[in-house]
């Protein structure tokens, strides 16, 4: 049990700043490189106001915990197997809590792109 949570605050940890540094693919027919590179600094500082990774993983590991252990203990599982389940449930929620973080901040980043002007391919 020890291990499955130092494993997802890890993962959490390393994944924290992915989702706001994504760089899109944009069209540069007739893009000014270098306003397009502050542009994008700008929409990547947004983003980061957005929940990351480490922040929605977090609180998916903490209500998949409480999901796992209330399933455990509903099939009348011992202390094992509701912590088991418990565990469980915390990575499940805690992985797809990191997803869900770094996908909101990809799509401020390119919203904000596509706001600027910019034609945003991916």
């Amino acid at each position: 049990m020890k291990t499955l949570a130092l494993s997802l605050i890890a993962f959490a940890i390393l994944t924290a700043c992915a989702g706001a540094d994504v760089k899109p693919i944009i069209d540069t027919k007739g893009v000014d490189q270098a306003k397009y590179d502050q542009d994008l600094i700008d929409c990547q500082n947004f983003a980061k106001q957005q929940s990351g990774a480490g922040e929605t993983a977090a609180k998916g590991a903490g209500a998949g915990a409480i999901v796992g252990g209330l399933l455990g203990l509903v099939v009348g599982g011992n202390a094992t197997g509701i912590a088991q389940a418990a565990g469980a449930g915390a990575v499940i929620g805690g992985a797809g809590g990191a997803y869900k973080g770094n996908d909101s901040q990809e799509a401020v980043v390119k919203r904000c792109l596509s706001g600027r002007g910019y034609k945003v391919l991916n």
